[in-house]
């Protein structure tokens, strides 16, 4: 199992009991949305993180951080945490919750998106 395929087995179990929860394989990686939105995925090892763009400056601040830049520009309101950053259990619950909870937090997309 890749280091990408271990990652996506971390994440799974923290969303999978959400409401509106789905995966899409994206980017060369996967990606996970509640509700049709883009929640978190995984991105070369990292975790790619989906918070409110007011917030962003203060995202970046955290450590194991850097802009999420995978099309060539950086995305605001997104953030790369870097393996450092999601080596415990717990980090990762806290950066997959967060953003879980963003979301959760926009209007739900009518498109439907399959699941696993």
């Amino acid at each position: 199992m890749t280091n990408k395929d271990v990652l996506v087995e971390r994440i799974r179990p923290i969303l999978s009991r959400r409401k509106g929860f789905s995966e899409k394989k994206m980017f060369g990686g996967v990606c996970f949305m509640i509700n049709g939105n883009m929640c978190v995925g995984t991105w070369k090892g990292s975790l790619i993180v989906r918070l409110d763009k007011e917030r962003h400056d203060e995202t970046l601040a955290q450590s194991h951080t850097k802009p999420a830049n995978i099309t060539g520009r950086i995305m605001k309101g997104w953030a790369l945490v870097e393996p450092a950053g999601i080596e415990s259990d717990h980090d990762l619950k806290t950066w997959v919750r967060r953003a879980a909870k963003f979301a959760e937090s926009l209007p739900v997309k009518r498109r439907s998106f399959s699941g696993r």
